[in-house]
């Protein structure tokens, strides 16, 4: 983009989408995070995309800060409550990935269950002459039970798609949801009942403190032997320690994971090694036409914050 005076002056890393950079053309000057001074002269909005840190000292290094845009849903990585004490508005993406991110769940669901990858690299080893029918046997998805850790929108989309696969259908949230236990045959149980009950375990809630290493050494060992766990929450929803050793004494059948902690994973670590373990970096909204609509409301809330008008989608 050509840099301009009299354009506003926004914060974000140098390798951004090309639709994000076609819609603001023009309209900002982006600020590369690791090399401006910050000090000169003022910025006036924060493009997050990544998952960059954004807390209260780096917003009081921008007095004049008017807004900040995430390109995502998730927002553990923007101090909310600095923002707030602020008055610093806070836009983020939800509504638009719901479907993506579901798809993705039942994807990484099905892979683990049927061991898909696993038995794609068996197909390709170059020592394979005939394929042996009595290994790599999975388990079955069609009429077992799922329980689903955070049934608010995505957690609902991933109920819709649980259906029509006859799924028995669990779910543990803060409070009961009636209207959606109507619409998708959903029971309410508590965290310890969905664990022991569960074939299959889907996490979709946000990071918190009160959700860090939620499941832990205790909650993987509530779990079926024949049980598979599924993150598309965040990373530091599970303890990597104790789902590493689960895996390694095979404590329980799989584990499907869109996010890690840390992230990406050490090149040597354990679970990269591991058969029952299905791993894809961080994709649950990777598809072109959800980006293009995240890019899209990003972008309306980063322009709505710097024109001093309410954001399309607020959250703080």
């Amino acid at each position: 983009m050509h840099a301009s005076a009299k354009l506003p002056r926004v914060v974000s890393q140098s390798i951004l989408n090309p639709t994000i950079e076609s819609l603001l053309e023009g309209k900002v000057e982006f600020v590369n995070w690791d090399t401006c001074d910050m000090a000169e002269s003022p910025i006036d909005g924060i493009y997050c995309y990544g998952h960059r840190k954004v807390d209260a000292a780096l917003m009081d290094r921008f007095p004049n800060l008017k807004v900040i845009s995430n390109h995502g849903v998730g927002v553990d990585h923007i101090d909310l409550d600095a923002a707030r004490q602020r008055g610093i508005p806070v836009g983020n993406t939800p509504g638009v990935l719901d479907g993506a991110v579901a798809d993705l769940a039942f994807s990484l669901l099905l892979a683990a269950a049927r061991r898909l990858a696993e038995g794609d690299r068996y197909a390709r080893r170059p020592d394979v002459v005939a394929f042996a029918t009595g290994e790599r046997h999975g388990r079955d998805v069609h009429g077992a039970t799922l329980g689903i850790v955070g049934l608010g929108n995505i957690g609902s989309q991933i109920a819709k798609r649980a259906r029509g696969f006859d799924m028995q259908i669990l779910y543990h949230n803060r409070t009961p949801r009636s209207v959606v236990e109507k619409d998708f045959i959903a029971r309410w149980v508590t965290l310890d009942d969905l664990l022991t009950e569960s074939d299959f375990v889907v996490l979709i809630v946000p990071l918190t403190d009160a959700t860090r290493n939620m499941i832990s050494y205790r909650e993987l060992a509530l779990m079926k032997p024949t049980a598979t766990l599924v993150n598309i929450a965040r990373g530091g929803v599970v303890d990597t320690q104790a789902l590493t050793e689960t895996m390694l004494a095979k404590k329980i059948f799989a584990a499907a994971l869109d996010v890690t902690e840390p992230e990406p994973l050490p090149r040597d670590h354990p679970l990269l090694s591991l058969n029952n373990v299905t791993l894809t970096p961080h994709l649950g909204s990777a598809t072109v036409q959800t980006r293009r609509k995240m890019a899209e409301l990003s972008v309306e809330n980063l322009l709505a914050g710097l024109a001093g008008k309410p954001l399309v989608e607020r959250i703080a």
